[in-house]
């Protein structure tokens, strides 16, 4: 009687191989090549025991090891949850990766498909707590081994930078690049001058975009210049031949297109605006409208602004910011006066609150509150309106109105309809509280 032999059951293989840079992939037998072929025959020495190879490759070149962002690691890891891979054959563990973390992540993967790890240079099984332990020990030497390499990438950096050499980065307008070392472009050299001069010369940025976009001048991109752009540009201290690491500005390699005593007066000026935003926290608070007045024309938001003028007079304003950031002449609004605006917005809410529909509609939304108790808190909102802080009264306002859109003709307010049930309740509790104080 013939016993037949049980068959070996087939262990199907999948090779993963990686390399941090692209240099010299596209060789004809590059590294790539080197770490599959040798996975490729410790694969055929396990022949007896079922295993082959599958056609897929997944090969990772210029990739580095200290992420899971890999595009063929990703298929591997899909294929793998697919059921498609039994084992997961790397050259070496630092290959798979150098992260002791995504390590874990990838171990709790491979259990939960039954799938086994082997490194061809180093002997270990996974399904082991002794093969685990070797493979943590093994890895937290390749994580260490990658941060004592970015640490001497950082400490190289930092030293070139010392050195006054440009490492790279956002080319400023003025530079070019030739062999690591910054040119100057004489073009965007005299457009940078001019824009420092006129900084010193008019104070005002405002006016230098508009002057700009009149001459047509644009940035590195080609894009016409704005606010920011500018402020990028008068912030740079590689105009005045400098190098900057963190907080600190080395002599560069670099030849400067702006003097010491220019770039002394034009952050002279820099920092008085400064100090001119702070002060003008105060007048923001008080800007009850703040955060839902819109230019109609722009469609934009209007933030608070403010003027003095007449021996220090305090003149408030809300400015569209497509005004302020590209020229009064891009706005048909442009600024108005905030007092104006904010007395019609609270006349408008209020006329609107004494009206019965509102009240009706209020004591509708206002659950467990008569609905003559709401007629009256609403009747009163004006002398309780006089003796709020503006902090409060913008709070009331944001609670009532969604937006408030300005127009030469006038404003039109939105009301927030969730908002009245607890304005009505607000209104009702205060006025109830003042009364028994009295």
């Amino acid at each position: 009687m013939n016993i037949k032999k049980p068959e070996t059951p087939k262990v199907r293989c999948a090779i993963y191989t990686r390399k941090s840079t692209d240099e010299g992939l596209d060789m004809e037998f590059n590294s790539l090549d080197a770490q599959r072929e040798s996975c490729e025959a410790y694969i055929a020495s396990q022949k007896s025991e079922g295993w082959f190879l599958v056609a897929d490759r997944y090969d990772d070149g210029g990739f580095s090891g200290g992420s899971l962002e890999r595009p063929a690691l990703k298929r591997l890891m899909i294929d793998i949850e697919a059921g498609k891979i039994n084992v997961v054959v790397v050259y070496k563990l630092d290959r798979l990766t150098r992260s002791l973390m995504d390590f874990s992540k990838m171990v709790e993967a491979f259990d939960r498909r039954n799938v086994t790890f082997v490194s061809v240079t180093q002997s270990f099984n996974t399904t082991t707590s002794m093969g685990r332990l070797t493979l943590n020990i093994l890895l937290s030497f390749a994580q260490f081994e990658r941060e004592i390499a970015a640490e001497r990438i950082r400490d190289k950096f930092a030293a070139s930078k010392r050195r006054g050499i440009w490492m790279g980065g956002h080319l400023p307008l003025g530079y070019d690049v030739r062999d690591r070392k910054l040119l100057i472009v004489p073009e965007e050299a005299k457009t940078v001058r001019f824009i420092f001069q006129r900084i010193v010369e008019s104070g005002s940025v405002t006016q230098m975009v508009k002057e700009l976009a009149e001459a047509g001048a644009t940035g590195k991109n080609g894009s016409l210049m704005d606010k920011g752009y500018i402020y990028r540009i008068l912030s740079n201290r590689l105009y005045l031949g400098e190098i900057t690491m963190g907080e600190e500005a080395f002599p560069g390699e670099h030849e400067a297109i702006i003097d010491r005593e220019t770039w002394d007066k034009v952050h002279q000026l820099m920092a008085s605006n400064t100090r001119r935003q702070v002060s003008s926290s105060r007048v923001q608070s008080e800007a009850v409208l703040k955060g839902i007045v819109r230019c109609h024309s722009c469609d934009r938001a209007m933030s608070p602004s403010f003027t003095r003028k007449n021996g220090g007079r305090l003149y408030r304003y809300y400015t569209c910011q497509n005004a302020r950031k590209n020229g009064h002449e891009f706005c048909n609004l442009k600024s108005v006066p905030a007092g104006e605006i904010e007395a019609m917005v609270v006349g408008q809410v209020r006329t609107m609150l004494k009206s019965p529909e509102m009240i009706v509609k209020t004591w509708q939304s206002a659950d467990g509150i008569d609905e003559r108790d709401v007629g009256e808190a609403l009747r009163r909102l004006d002398p309780v309106w006089e003796e709020l802080f503006p902090v409060e009264q913008h709070r009331l306002i944001m609670l009532l109105i969604s937006k408030v859109d300005v127009e030469r003709s006038g404003v039109k307010v939105h009301l927030r309809a969730e908002g009245l049930d607890t304005l009505a309740r607000e209104l009702t509790a205060l006025w109830t509280k003042k009364e028994k104080m009295a």
